[in-house]
This record gives C-alpha cells, sequence and structure tokens, in this order.
C-alpha cells in the first residue's frame, strides 16, 4: 500500500491506495507541515483500518512538503513535485490522457499531462485565497462555507456593470447579461451578500478564462478541473455559464479535490526523490 499526501498552504489530503486503485481518502487543516502531514497520515490509518505495517511507501507533494526532511513515522517517504502529481491524478480521474487540467487551489495551476509528459502551461494567483483575502476586507468573512452561502443569495447586477448597463444589445459573441466589469458598478445599497457573489464571479470567470485560452491553444474543447475549487456549487455554475458561451467543456470529475494526493499515490519509482538525501 502507499500513501500519497498533498500539503497544502491551509489543507492537506492523503489518500490510500493499493494495486493502482484507490481505497481512501481523508483531509485536514495545520499551517504547520510536519503537524498536517502526520495528521493527515493518523487520519486515514484509523478511518481506513489500515495496520501501518502494511504500508509500503509515503509519497509528499505540494507546497508544504518542502519542509519534511525526514521519513515520517519511519516509513519510507519520498518526494514529488506538484506539477506531476496534479497530471497524474487528473488523468487518472478523467480516465484518459491527453487532457488540459485546471488545478483551483490557493492559486491556479493549468497543465497539459500525457503518458509521456506533463507540461505546466501557466496559470494565476488568483484562487479560493483571492476568494478568503477578498471576504475578510469585504464581507468580514474568512469561512468558505458562510461566504457561499451568502454568495448563493446575492445579486450580481448590483456590483458587476453587464453589458446591458452600457449598451441596448449584445457585444459581438456575447449577450447583455455578460459581465463588462467585475465590480464596475457597486452600488452603495450592494450587501454582504452582493459582494460575496461578486467575489467569486471575478475569481471564476478569471480561472474560466484563462482556461478557455489554454483550451484553444492546445486545440482541445475540454478542461478537466482539480482542486479545492472544483467542489464549490457556485463556482462550478459561473465556470459552466463560461462553457455555453465559448463552447468549451468542463469536467468535474468526482474526488477532484484530491487529484493531487492521487497523483503522487499513483506515480512512477522514477519521479520519486528520496527526503533523506536532500
Amino acid at each position: 500500500m502507499v500513501i500519497g499526501i498533498d500539503i497544502g498552504c491551509t489543507t492537506t489530503k492523503a489518500v490510500a491506495a493499493e494495486n493502482s486503485k484507490i481505497i481512501g481518502t481523508v483531509k485536514t487543516k495545520a499551517y504547520d507541515a510536519i503537524t498536517s502531514a502526520s495528521g493527515a497520515l493518523g487520519k486515514i490509518i484509523m478511518e481506513n483500518n489500515i495496520d501501518i505495517s502494511q504500508i509500503k511507501k509515503l509519497i509528499i507533494t505540494g507546497a508544504g512538503s518542502v519542509k519534511i526532511k525526514r521519513n515520517i513515522f519511519g516509513i519510507e517517504t519520498y518526494k514529488i513535485d506538484e506539477i506531476s502529481s496534479i497530471g497524474l491524478g487528473g488523468m487518472y480521474l478523467a480516465g484518459r490522457e491527453g487532457i488540459v487540467i485546471t488545478n483551483i487551489g490557493t492559486g491556479t495551476s493549468i497543465i497539459e499531462a500525457d503518458k509521456d509528459k506533463i507540461t505546466h502551461l501557466g496559470g494565476t494567483g488568483i484562487g479560493g485565497g483571492t476568494i478568503v483575502g477578498l471576504a475578510k476586507e469585504l464581507i468580514k468573512s474568512t469561512t468558505f462555507d458562510h461566504i457561499l452561502n451568502l454568495a448563493e443569495h446575492g445579486d450580481i447586477t448590483n456590483v458587476d456593470l453587464l453589458i446591458e448597463d452600457i449598451s441596448d444589445s449584445g457585444i459581438s459573441f456575447l449577450n447583455n447579461k455578460t459581465t463588462a466589469s467585475n465590480f464596475g458598478k457597486m452600488l452603495d445599497s450592494a450587501n454582504r451578500e452582493d459582494m460575496a457573489i461578486g467575489i467569486l464571479n471575478m475569481v471564476y470567470q478569471v480561472i474560466g478564462m484563462i482556461s478557455v485560452f489554454a483550451a484553444k491553444s492546445r486545440n482541445t474543447n475540454n478542461i478537466v478541473i482539480t482542486g479545492n475549487g472544483s467542489k464549490n456549487p457556485v463556482g462550478k455554475k459561473i465556470l459552466e455559464e463560461i462553457s455555453a458561451i465559448y463552447n468549451i467543456g468542463f469536467e468535474f470529475p468526482s474526488n477532484a479535490e484530491y487529484a493531487t494526493a492521487i497523483g503522487a499515490a499513483l506515480s512512477k519509482e522514477d519521479l520519486h526523490k528520496s527526503v533523506e538525501k536532500e
């Protein structure tokens, strides 16, 4: 059995894999990488009734993995770079190769993944961290579920400038309900709910558009969405609106939030780097 652990900036995810199949997933939150990795390992062992002697090795990835300098709990521990992990995990979840992946985490990265090569196409600093950071100042909330709840009851027309606000008809192939400027209207009467949907709309529209450009540059009409941001129902709706405009399909596979940890757990030996050799 192999355990893959993705140590992120705020959330750490772990998956257990045996015979190239995922048999368990967990996530924890801690700002200290060692505490987070150890906690995720302990949690996946307990929740899936795994005997520690069954674990052949741990493969860690993510921003926090640089903090791990030795084996965890005496289990052979290796590292794999995050881009490779996302590519491998994305292909596993999509069930095919030759795909473009948009991984939405604290920021957003876009990756092209094939069996022979995984390429980092680029990305943006816009992501979940942007949502929480802006929400802290604009609506005095940092709890993601609370932000989503507010957004679901918000009115975007009180915050964003739409094409209908500046034109009697659509512009080019865009209809009059399309955003002309994020936060470009911002009425004095806009409430917390309106600002919450404004934040999410801006973040996911940016992510959606750079994904569209990436897809078109790689001659594909599909983007696989992974990372924590893949399970955001408000964000998913915004991406689907972009999909309808640009004829680009966004796929949201099951367990997409665990893609990076899955990729680590299923990675090949030649991609690993022992923590003891650093």
